[in-house]
């Protein structure tokens, strides 16, 4: 029996159970703190994006490769 975790809408994945919705509020949180870290260190815009840009690449793959497996 397969775990249904998100569904896929266009090209996003949308949680549909309590684990899947514990995996976006965790991934949110994390984005939140590298936000808030790299908006104190940054000089400007530019340079406040290349801080948050590895980690948010890496928590939207991480999203899809989850809502991948555990999707319909």
């Amino acid at each position: 029996m397969k775990t249904i975790w998100f569904k896929k809408i266009g090209w996003f994945f949308f949680p549909v159970s309590v684990m899947g919705g514990i995996i976006t509020v965790l991934l949110g949180i994390l984005l939140a703190t590298v936000v808030l870290a790299a908006n104190r260190n940054a000089h400007s815009v530019s340079d406040m994006m290349y801080g948050i840009f590895p980690y948010a690449v890496c928590c939207f793959y991480l999203v899809n490769w989850i809502g991948r497996n555990t999707s319909e």
